[in-house]
């Protein structure tokens, strides 16, 4: 398992420590016994406490190697102040998981605090902590590869929501747009409609723009980089707005990398038009509340959209 670990930790190296440590920690003040100390990790089935002062920053740490010692040497009635290591070696709270692996490596400790800026103690973090974090990263990835196998692989490819997996019944959508023409010049002529539907049937300014913006994008994606038609469908919901615009064209080859800030395959007289600065997926990301990408080469793109409307707006 530890040389499984070992080789798929690369992949990770950027994780926030934030997604790795132990918020809720259990800590001790130092005017506290080492008896009190003993029965706090015997209670809590844990080996270690940060101790912090009355503004929870960092001061020292006791061990249950402290405690034992203690026994042994006859003063476990002393305080925690005068017993507990003050040299404490800690992780900030903006480091990553390749900042904690150097630290486990350099030294022979099982956990280390994890403290802000004013070394204000916010969590910790142990060898465990960080073998969850990587299986759980992994069961994401998993999962996500397995969805999207179950999809391209569906005969029903177009015909089922990416982000329900219900069948959708596109027919009974409130708005239909068919993006069918080829002049990069009439982009964003659907998203125009749509944004006054939305407001003509009492959608809020606010939902209606995001909606506009991020329908813009993949309506767009569509003109310039599809090679084929497509078409806006957005249903009204109690408490969301759904949209999905789908074409079948070329498909995108990376999605992951289509997503990235910037990335465009757009040719350049599309650039001088003012198009293609970047294939618009991040923004329509940034716009809506859930959203799902699912493309295959040959067989076209399908981006799913819900704005929740009951909900302080992003702006």
């Amino acid at each position: 398992m530890e040389k499984i670990l070992d080789r798929v930790q690369s992949f990770f190296l950027d994780m926030p420590i934030t997604e790795i440590m132990n918020s809720n920690v259990i800590s001790v003040k130092p005017d506290r016994t080492l008896r009190q100390v003993k029965e706090i990790l015997r209670i809590k089935r844990i080996s270690g406490l940060p101790v912090v002062d009355s503004e929870r920053k960092l001061i020292g740490i006791v061990s249950i190697e402290d405690i034992i010692k203690a026994l042994e040497g006859g003063y476990v009635d002393d305080t925690v102040e005068e017993r507990m290591t003050k040299n404490v070696v800690s992780i900030q709270s903006n480091s990553t998981l390749k900042d904690v692996i150097e630290v486990f490596e350099k030294w022979p400790y099982g956990r280390f605090p994890v403290v802000d800026s004013e070394n204000k103690l916010v969590g910790i973090v142990t060898k465990n902590d960080v073998m969850m974090a990587l299986l759980t990263k992994l069961g994401l990835v998993y999962l996500h590869d397995e969805r999207r196998r179950e999809v391209l692989d569906s005969p029903e490819y177009f015909a089922r929501s990416l982000l329900t997996g219900e069948r959708l019944d596109k027919s009974g959508a409130d708005f239909y747009f068919p993006i069918d023409y080829y002049d990069i010049n009439l982009a964003g002529i659907g998203a125009s409609r749509l944004r006054q539907f939305l407001l003509a049937k009492g959608v809020d300014e606010k939902t209606a723009r995001r909606v506009a913006i991020a329908t813009y994008e993949a309506e767009t994606n569509v003109v310039i980089h599809s090679g084929s038609s497509g078409g806006i469908y957005c249903f009204i919901k109690p408490d969301s707005v759904f949209v999905r615009v789908e074409d079948h064209g070329k498909g995108i080859e990376d999605v992951e990398l289509a997503m990235r800030e910037g990335y465009s395959t757009a040719p350049d007289y599309v650039r001088e038009l003012g198009f293609g600065a970047g294939m618009g997926l991040a923004n329509i990301k940034r716009c809506s509340d859930n959203m799902m990408v699912m493309s295959k080469v040959g067989a076209g793109v399908v981006v799913e959209m819900e704005f929740l409307t009951r909900k302080e707006d992003k702006g």
